[in-house]
């Protein structure tokens, strides 16, 4: 599927994410695990059936046995899916590192047929949210200066537009935020490096971090973020977004004075103006 040009900047260096990626541990793939949980949670709540299912995944085999006869693909900037082919697309846990997020969700648009379902599991603003205080104010102390060091991840309301942006009628977006505990810093970041989820922004600082950092945000984060365990507590906010290809069948709102009846009847209260 060709795209038009984009003119989005490359915020993420899409080689080292795939390096990242490639050097994952299956347990420590938790986080996507969860999504295959919010997933079919919320396809037990649709009532229609799929004959014609696709899953845009970086981890196929966690997603392999969810949806039997399901196509699973990776999630390049140009989607390997054809216009019109697919029933249900579910885009699950890359939206966060694409460069153009909007141009994954028209992709998946497009592969969708006439009142199909997207269905979007990503991470979202909140997640990590203590990490980047912790290092961020232990850089300013120590240096003076900012660097970029905890991807930023896009706010729910903002990716709620992206689905009308991208054209899919009916959106809607939620989140679900998981919390999980560690002994200190270093043990968090390596967790992030099993994930594959560990710093790919292309302004990225790549030489050595100076030791006093990391020493400080150990300070800051144990202050400010301990659990009730005396642990270092992480957020992680699941973003769910779903939007179906428009069609006749869907329902749509009324126009404005169109209703047939008056609200104060059917609650069976008096109508009254408002106080100037």
């Amino acid at each position: 599927m060709k795209l038009p040009d984009s003119t989005a900047p490359s915020l993420f260096d899409r080689r080292v994410l795939a390096l990242h990626r490639a050097r994952a541990r299956d347990e420590a793939l938790f986080l996507h695990r969860a999504a295959v949980d919010e997933v079919q949670d919320r396809l037990s709540m649709v009532n229609k059936s799929f004959t014609a299912p696709a899953i845009v995944t970086p981890f196929k085999h966690i997603w392999q046995d969810v949806l039997p006869g399901a196509r699973l693909l990776a999630d390049e900037d140009v989607l390997d899916l054809t216009p019109g082919s697919q029933d249900l697309v579910i885009h699950a846990m890359a939206l966060h590192w694409a460069n153009d997020p909007v141009g994954q969700l028209i992709q998946c648009h497009r592969a969708l047929r006439a009142d199909g379902l997207l269905l979007v599991v990503c991470l979202g603003g909140e997640t990590l949210h203590e990490l980047r205080a912790a290092l961020g104010q232990a850089e300013i102390e120590v240096t003076g200066g900012l660097s970029p060091r905890v991807a930023p991840m896009a706010e729910l309301r903002d990716l709620g537009g992206l689905l009308q942006r991208a054209g899919l009628a009916l959106p809607v977006a939620d989140s679900a935020r998981l919390t999980a505990e560690y002994r200190d810093l270093p043990h968090l970041m390596h967790d992030l490096r099993a994930m594959g989820e560990s710093n790919c922004l292309t302004g990225r600082v790549t030489h050595m971090t100076r030791r006093q950092i990391f020493n400080r945000a150990q300070q800051i984060y144990a202050e400010s973020f301990l659990s009730d365990s005396d642990r270092l507590a992480a957020t992680f906010e699941l973003i769910c977004l779903t939007g179906w290809s428009p069609d006749e069948s869907q329902q749509k709102p009324l126009r404005p004075g169109s209703a047939q009846a008056r609200l104060a009847d059917a609650l069976g209260t008096k109508e009254g103006k408002l106080p100037d």
